[in-house]
């Protein structure tokens, strides 16, 4: 391709961005792009003749190779390698051109780069791409945050090559919000991610141990779940993997995958912000904790041999259990969901953000590694009611879980009976119950800790008048005749 000016230019030719390059070319845009190994850029170039790619021997040369306004995106590792190539960009730059970070950055660093590029003169976009090689490729979930006037530029691109759902081919992109948000839903997105497989991890790990059910019947399972309210890409996935045999040894491929998850961060910057904002989110938060005991095989082995539990056989109707578990991974995914939204509206409330939150479900019903049916009720729970406070309030859900609980509640009792591990099972329950109680002990727990540390408490007769600090050394003292 002749070097006329390009749509938009991409820095980062690792697999995902090569995918979007190919994805943006598909939809007639053309492409400058540069790569730190420029090694990279040549093959890449070559194994692509025929499409509209110019290949950049420099930053410069990049920016020189932009209509304008440029529009530059970085697929670079998160951290330090963003700022390095901003500072890298940002002299090659115009007044109002855009540089766009698709990486998984963490929100803080994008509010701040935000802040620092718009004080140049330029545009900042901080976008969420979910949906992996496939997503880039053929259309990801995009979710963009940052210098709103940059969205009319760049909407017409992301849209395009963003996947699509519905009758109406309705794309999974919109705007997200200011500085970070996009960023963070992102963050979040992907912490529902952790709260979702972790749910299907147990619902698997209690089908084999409890029922010594085989990889073909859960297989069988979860092609069937796949065809109800369950229906999603973790539960298609899951099914295909279930029917996969190991070449080598003739057992199903997943026995032979050692057991110890790997994570690289964003589940533990979700888990943190819940904590930092004070929003419960249990599940989410154990889904990360079981990877973390996970990665302890070799302690987990050794204890194995010493440490004793019950039996972990089930004695009754198996199809029943099965059925049992499909109502308590729904309600469970539910509860997971409700967190994560929660924690969203959180997160808006302190750094000022103005979201739509039916807008976000619809962002993640294609395209993304959490697109299911369900995202659907969720878009309509926000359509009927736009200050839904939590999920488990709107309708559809109450009643779902109400159809379900009890189901949910044998689960999680079998499994404690059985001695199988459901963290994420149960802590979901916890939240439900500790949700629908209108008193909780943490009246006990006031006590406590003005006991010990004078911290007060506020009076259920007068909850709005000044908190108030007891003696409880000095009555207790008297009561114990002391004083």
């Amino acid at each position: 391709m002749s070097n006329s000016p390009c749509d938009i230019g991409l820095i980062g030719l690792a697999v995902m961005g090569k995918n979007l390059v190919l994805n943006m070319e598909d939809h007639g845009y053309s492409v400058a792009v540069f790569n730190r190994t420029t090694s990279k850029i040549g093959e890449f170039i070559d194994e692509n003749p025929d499409r509209k790619l110019y290949g950049a021997t420099s930053i410069e040369d990049l920016c020189a190779n932009l209509k304008t306004p440029r529009k530059i995106i970085l697929l670079v590792k998160a951290g330090p390698p963003v700022d390095d190539f901003i500072e890298l960009i940002a002299p090659h730059l115009d007044d109002g051109d855009i540089i766009i970070d698709g990486g998984n950055s963490h929100f803080p660093d994008t509010i701040r780069r935000t802040a620092e590029v718009e004080a140049r003169g330029l545009r900042f976009i901080g976008t969420g791409v979910s949906g992996g090689e496939e997503g880039a490729r053929l259309g990801p979930s995009i979710m963009p945050g940052g210098s709103e006037s940059a969205w009319g530029e760049v909407k017409d691109i992301f849209q395009a090559i963003a996947a699509k759902v519905g009758e109406e081919n309705e794309p999974c992109c919109d705007w997200v919000g200011p500085d970070g948000a996009g960023h963070y839903v992102k963050m979040v997105h992907n912490g529902i991610e952790y709260g979702d497989m972790q749910l299907i991890c147990e619902a698997y790990f209690m089908m084999k141990h409890s029922l010594g059910m085989s990889a073909q019947e859960m297989h069988e399972v979860f092609a069937r779940w796949n065809e109800g309210e369950l229906e999603s890409y973790l539960i298609e996935i899951t099914r295909d993997i279930l029917a996969i045999t190991d070449e080598e040894t003739g057992n199903p491929l997943v026995e032979m995958i050692l057991d110890t998850a790997g994570q690289k961060g964003t589940g533990r910057w979700t888990s943190a912000s819940a904590l930092d904002l004070g929003i419960p989110a249990p599940t989410i938060v154990e889904a990360v904790l079981a990877r973390a005991i996970s990665a302890q095989k070799p302690d987990r082995v050794a204890a194995s041999g010493i440490l004793n539990g019950p039996d972990s056989s089930y004695e009754g109707d198996a199809a029943e259990l099965v059925d049992a578990i499909e109502k308590a991974l729904y309600c469970s995914k539910i509860c997971s969901y409700a967190q994560g939204y929660a924690l969203i509206r959180a997160a808006a409330k302190e750094y000022d953000w103005e979201l739509d939150y039916g807008s976000i479900a619809l962002m993640w019903r294609g395209g993304c590694i959490i697109r299911a049916r369900f995202l659907e009720r969720i878009r309509d729970a926000f359509a009927n009611d736009p200050g839904l406070n939590n999920l488990l309030l709107d309708p559809f859900f109450r009643e779902a879980i109400d159809e379900n609980q009890a189901a949910w509640r044998r689960v999680v009792s079998e499994a404690v009976k059985l001695g199988i591990p459901t963290p994420a099972f149960s802590s979901a329950l916890a939240y439900y119950d500790s949700y629908r109680r209108d008193t909780l002990p943490a009246n006990l727990l006031q006590a406590q800790r003005d006991y010990f540390g004078a911290h007060t408490y506020r009076r259920v007769d007068r909850p709005e008048a000044d908190p108030v600090h007891t003696d409880w050394v000095g009555i207790t003292r008297k009561l114990q005749g002391r004083d």
